[in-house]
């Protein structure tokens, strides 16, 4: 198999198992798990660039107010996804999470179309209203809308967007970002331990190594998932991007007892159904593109 194929089947199974790991620290606070993440993130991201040697783009950073600017709307959508997920997590709501991330590509989709004037085609609008149509029907069952999907959706999906228009790499913009974020992050765990809050550093070595290592948790993937997204085509990553959420939603249900009933089973189903017409359409559609109708005389 190609080897961006199984970069980026890596990066999708290791945001798969994530729950995995971070139920392992579910007995630290959600805010000092995430402050971890940040500072751990930032100093394996550092080790990585160091060892490229890879250093002249800061200069294009400082010189240019727009990508300063750029990264800090970066960062902070980045830490509302990443505090947003562990809380989930570690609260019994995984799948919910998971609903976020099968929400997002359609999300993105409709973004393009409000920000970036891409125009939609007709199986484009059904899938839309169908997907719109399962969250509308969780909505008015439990009475109120699933807020922890359509944060994690929404925030990943305007991060996406900025970053779409930014020319550094992922590497780089992860450093970038967690620089920016860094500083609160490192007051915040300053604080919890000057109050006796913290887990990290109270004498329990696996703790701390787990709580270190949400660095690599969160870096490794992401750079699988640069490496193969660079190798394959957007069709096939489509495809392959189900493959977290799924391994999320099994999590959730058979590990963890969460509730999967009537409603969220309809809910789903509906929002499946808009992913399943998403990929045929976009399937189709890369095919036609490629392979245009010969045109005989």
């Amino acid at each position: 198999m190609h080897a961006g194929v199984w970069a980026a089947v890596g990066a999708f199974v290791l945001w798969g198992f994530l729950p995995l790991y971070l139920k392992t620290v579910d007995h630290a606070q959600p805010s000092e798990i995430l402050a971890h993440r940040i500072v751990w993130s930032l100093l394996f991201v550092l080790l990585l660039l160091g060892l490229k040697r890879n250093w002249g783009w800061l200069r294009e950073v400082v010189q240019s107010p727009k990508l300063m600017l750029t990264g800090v709307g970066c960062a902070v959508l980045l830490s509302i996804n990443w505090l947003t997920y562990i809380w989930a997590v570690t609260s019994g709501y995984i799948i919910e999470a998971s609903l976020g991330y099968f929400i997002n590509p359609l999300l993105n989709v409709l973004m393009g179309m409000l920000f970036l004037g891409e125009r939609l085609r007709a199986m484009q609008w059904l899938v839309l209203a169908i997907a719109a149509s399962g969250v509308l029907y969780m909505t008015i069952v439990y009475g109120q809308p699933p807020w922890i999907a359509l944060i994690l959706a929404f925030s990943f999906g305007f991060y996406g967007l900025i970053r779409k228009g930014s020319p550094l790499g992922s590497t780089e913009g992860l450093m970038l970002e967690t620089v920016i974020i860094v500083p609160p992050a490192l007051a915040w765990l300053i604080y919890l331990s000057s109050q006796g809050e913290a887990v990290f550093g109270q004498g329990i070595m696996s703790d701390n190594l787990l709580l270190a290592g949400t660095g690599i948790a969160t870096a490794l993937p992401l750079l699988l998932f640069a490496y193969g997204a660079k190798r394959i085509t957007l069709t096939l990553l489509g495809l392959l991007q189900y493959i977290g959420p799924s391994i999320q939603l099994v999590i959730g249900v058979w590990l963890f007892n969460e509730v999967f009933d009537g409603p969220k089973v309809v809910g789903f189903s509906l929002i499946w159904l808009a992913l399943a017409l998403y990929s045929l359409e976009g399937f189709l559609h890369h095919r036609r593109k490629t392979n245009p109708p010969v045109q005989h005389q």
